[in-house]
C-alpha cells in the first residue's frame, strides 16, 4: 500500500472511530433503559473501537478480521432487536427469519475461525491461500446475509415507521455493499483491493454522519429525517455504488479478455460513463428515482413543508419580469404532481370554463375548447378528476379526449364559489391519482383560486376606478356643453331680430367657428361614446340601417354592404350603434385603399352582420382576455369602450358578437340578432322607413 494511501486509510478511519464513538457516548448519557438505545450505543462504540484499531495499523494487523466480526455481531443484535419491535402483536411464521440471523451468525464465527488460524499460525503457502480465500467468500457471504436481513427488517416495520427506519438501513446497506464489493474485489483481484481497502474509512465516516443526522430530531430509535438529505444520501450511495461495480467489472475483464483486456476495459468504462451522462439527467429516470425513495423511505409521498414553500414561492413571485399569474399559477399546481404543463381555465360570464393560459403545454391552446358541462358540474362539488378513469369516448370535449397529455383536472375554488379550473399533463412516470394528490391539489387549488380572485378583485377596482374618472371626465364635458348650448341658444334668439345686421351676422360666424372648435376638442377628449335611450326590440329591416350607415362614413372610408337578411327583433338605435362602433374600429384599422366589408346572412337561426377589414389585426392574447374588457384598447389613445358596449348592448337585445383575426390579415366581427317571426314582420314601406 503506498504512503498516499496509508495516510487516507488511517485517518479516515479515525474520523470514524472519532464519529461513532461521540454518537455512542452521546445515547448512553441519555440513560434510556430502551433496549433499541442500548443494543444501537453498543453497536456504534464496538464499530468505533473497530475503526480505531485499524487507524493504528491498517487491515493488516492480527485482530482487524476479529474487530470487524465484533462490529457486524453488534449491528445484528440492533437490528434483531428491531425486528422483535416489529413483530409486537403480529401473527405469522418467525422461524425463517431467526434461522438467518442464526446462519449470518454462524458465519461470523467460522471466518473468526478461518481468519485467526492464517494469521496466527505458521502455516503452509497452499494452505494459507486456501483459508484466505475461504475467509473472503465468509465475508461475502456475511454481507449478503446481513443485507437479506435488513431488506426483511424494512418489510415488516410498520408503514408509519419506515420514513424513519429508511436512513438507519440505508446507512448498513452502504457499509455491508462496500464490504461485499471490497471482498469480491480481493477475492478476485487482490492487488487491486488496498485503495478500497483505504477508502473505507471515509466511506464509515459518512455512515457515522448519516446515522447522527437521522437520530438528531428523535433518539428513541424512530429516525427521522429530511427528503432532500434522504435523496441526496441515497443518491451519493448509488453513485459510489455504480462506482464501485464498474472498478468490479473492470477487474474481471482484466482477468477474462487476456491481451485484450486494456481495450475492453476502456470500452467498457466509457460506455458506463456515456450512458450515466444520458441517463441522469432525464426527467423521466428522475421522476422515477424520486418516486422510489418516496414510497419506500417515507409514509407520504409530499413533504407538505416543503411542497408548501415551493407552492408560495412560484405563484407569489411578483414583478416585471416575472410570468403572468395565471402561468405562474398552473406551474406552481403542476410542481406539485411533478407535471411538465398545466393548462389554466377560468369561468366565464355564462358559466362555463375557458382557457385563459398555459405553461410548457405542447401547444399554444388554439385547439382548446370549453370544458364540458357535467364536468364544470362534478367540479363545482370539488372534485378532483382522473382523466385516466373517464371514458373519454364519450366526452363531449374533443381536446380533451383526444388530447393524450392531459392526466387530471383539479379545481380552483374561493368560497364556495368555482372560479376555474387547472389540467395538468402526465407526469414522466405515468401512475394514478390517489388520495394524496387529492389533497394537495385540493389545498393548492384553493390557494391559487384565492390568488387569482384577489388578482380579479384588484382588476376590478381599477376598472371602477377608470369607470370614476371617465365619469368625471364626462361631467367637466358636460358642464361645458351645457355652456355651449347657452350660448347656441342665446345666439338663435338673437338672430331672430338682428338677422339683417352685418356685424350681427360676422359675431355670429365667428361664435360659430368658436363652438364647433370647442366641440371638435370635447369629442377628441371624450372619444366616441354615444349610448342611444333603450327601446323595445321591435321587427326592423337591417338592409335600410346598414346603407344609412355606410352612407354616413362614405366621406371618410369606402364601406361596402353586401347579402341580405330577413328581419330581426332588436332595438333600431342600439343596433345602429354597435354597427356605428364595429364600422368605426374597422375603419381605424384598415389602409386607405382597403374598403370596410359589411356582409349581410344567416346562420343557425339567427341573422348575421359581419364588419370585416383587411387591416393590421389583433393577436389571440388580445382577443382572448382585452378586447371585450373596457379602458382596453390596442389603439393609441382609445377609451376601448367601443367593442365592450357593442358586446353588451347585443346581449342586452339577446344576440352576442364573435370575432375571428390573424395579425396582418385583418379581423371579423359578427353580430348576431334573433330572426323576427312572421307574425310581426314589417311591411315594406315600414322596413324602408
Amino acid at each position: 500500500m503506498s504512503v498516499l494511501l496509508q495516510i487516507i486509510g488511517d485517518w479516515g478511519h479515525a474520523l470514524a472511530a472519532m464519529l461513532f464513538a461521540a454518537l455512542g457516548i452521546f445515547l448512553l448519557r441519555r440513560r434510556d433503559s430502551a433496549a433499541e438505545i442500548r443494543s444501537l450505543a453498543a453497536a456504534l462504540l464496538l464499530t468505533s473501537g473497530w475503526a480505531l484499531y485499524i487507524s493504528f495499523g491498517s487491515v493488516a494487523k492480527p485482530l482487524s478480521g476479529l474487530g470487524e466480526n465484533i462490529r457486524n455481531a453488534g449491528w445484528l443484535l440492533v437490528m434483531f432487536v428491531l425486528l422483535r419491535r416489529a413483530w409486537a402483536g403480529r401473527q405469522g411464521p418467525k422461524g425463517g427469519v431467526v434461522a438467518v440471523y442464526v446462519a449470518v451468525a454462524g458465519l461470523i464465527l467460522l471466518q473468526t475461525f478461518t481468519d485467526l488460524s492464517w494469521r496466527q499460525f505458521a502455516l503452509s503457502g497452499d494452505v494459507q491461500d486456501a483459508l484466505i480465500a475461504t475467509t473472503l467468500v465468509l465475508r461475502m457471504m456475511t454481507a449478503i446475509g446481513s443485507l437479506l436481513l435488513l431488506h426483511q427488517l424494512y418489510s415488516v416495520c410498520p408503514v408509519e415507521d419506515r420514513g424513519g427506519m429508511g436512513l438507519l438501513l440505508g446507512a448498513l446497506a452502504a457499509m455491508w455493499g462496500y464490504d461485499f464489493a471490497l471482498y469480491l474485489i480481493g477475492y478476485v483481484a487482490p492487488q487491486r483491493a488496498d485503495a478500497l481497502f483505504a477508502l473505507r474509512g471515509l466511506l464509515m465516516a459518512v455512515v457515522a454522519s448519516v446515522i447522527a443526522i437521522g437520530l438528531r430530531k428523535d433518539l428513541s430509535g424512530r429516525v427521522q429525517v429530511s427528503r432532500t438529505l434522504t435523496m441526496q444520501s441515497v443518491s451519493v450511495f448509488a453513485i459510489g455504488l455504480y462506482v464501485v461495480l464498474i472498478m468490479a467489472v473492470a477487474v474481471l475483464i482484466e482477468m477474462i479478455a487476456g491481451p485484450y483486456a486494456r481495450l475492453v476495459e476502456i470500452g467498457a468504462v466509457f460506455f458506463a460513463a456515456v450512458s450515466a451522462l444520458v441517463l441522469l439527467p432525464s426527467p423521466r429516470l428522475q421522476a422515477f428515482w424520486h418516486i422510489q425513495v418516496a414510497k419506500h423511505f417515507f409514509q407520504h409521498r409530499y413533504d407538505y413543508r416543503m411542497e408548501w414553500m415551493r407552492f408560495g414561492e412560484t405563484i407569489g413571485r411578483p414583478g416585471e419580469a416575472s410570468a403572468p399569474l395565471g402561468q405562474r399559477v398552473a406551474k406552481a399546481v403542476a410542481d406539485i404532481t411533478q407535471s411538465p404543463a398545466a393548462i389554466l381555465l377560468l369561468r366565464d360570464e355564462g358559466g362555463g370554463l375557458n382557457f385563459e393560459t398555459q405553461w410548457n403545454w405542447p401547444d399554444d391552446g388554439a385547439d382548446i375548447a370549453a370544458i364540458p358541462t357535467d364536468m364544470v358540474l362534478r367540479l363545482e362539488q370539488g372534485h378532483i378528476i382522473d382523466l385516466g378513469s373517464v371514458d373519454k369516448r364519450a366526452a363531449p370535449s374533443q381536446w380533451l379526449a383526444q388530447d393524450r397529455h392531459a392526466w387530471a383536472v383539479a379545481p380552483l375554488i374561493h368560497y364556495g364559489r368555482l372560479i376555474g379550473a387547472i389540467v395538468l399533463a402526465r407526469p414522466p412516470v405515468d401512475r394514478r391519482v390517489d388520495w394524496e394528490d387529492f389533497d394537495m391539489l385540493r389545498a393548492a387549488g384553493r390557494q391559487a383560486a384565492s390568488h387569482i380572485s384577489e388578482a380579479q378583485g384588484q382588476q376590478a377596482l381599477a376598472d371602477a376606478q377608470r369607470f370614476d374618472e371617465f365619469n368625471r371626465r364626462f361631467a367637466f364635458i358636460l358642464h361645458d356643453v351645457k355652456n355651449l348650448v347657452s350660448q347656441l341658444s342665446l345666439l338663435t334668439h338673437n338672430a331672430e331680430r338682428h338677422a339683417d345686421n352685418p356685424d350681427f351676422r360676422a359675431d355670429m360666424i365667428l361664435t360659430l367657428k368658436e363652438s364647433v372648435g370647442r366641440m371638435n376638442d370635447m369629442l377628441a377628449r371624450l372619444s366616441q361614446h354615444n349610448k342611444a335611450a333603450a327601446q323595445e326590440p321591435r321587427a326592423i329591416g337591417l338592409q335600410p340601417l346598414l346603407a344609412r350607415v355606410a352612407q354616413t362614413r362614405a366621406r371618410q372610408h369606402a364601406v361596402r354592404v353586401e347579402g341580405d337578411a330577413p328581419a330581426v327583433m332588436a332595438d333600431p338605435a342600439r343596433v345602429e350603434q354597435i354597427i356605428m362602433h364595429l364600422v368605426q374600429n374597422a375603419i381605424d384599422a384598415s389602409p386607405p385603399d382597403r374598403p370596410v366589408v359589411i356582409r349581410l346572412g344567416r346562420e343557425d337561426g339567427m341573422a348575421m352582420v359581419e364588419v370585416i377589414d383587411q387591416g393590421r389585426g389583433m393577436s389571440p392574447e388580445f382577443v382572448r382576455r382585452d378586447l371585450f374588457k373596457p379602458f382596453a384598447s390596442n389603439k393609441a389613445g382609445g377609451f376601448g369602450l367601443g367593442a365592450f358596449e357593442a358586446r353588451a348592448l347585443a346581449q342586452s337585445m339577446g344576440g352576442r358578437v364573435m370575432v375571428e383575426s390573424k395579425p396582418g390579415l385583418g379581423s371579423r366581427f359578427t353580430l348576431f340578432l334573433p330572426l323576427a317571426s312572421a307574425s310581426v314582420l314589417p311591411a315594406q314601406g315600414e322596413q324602408a322607413a
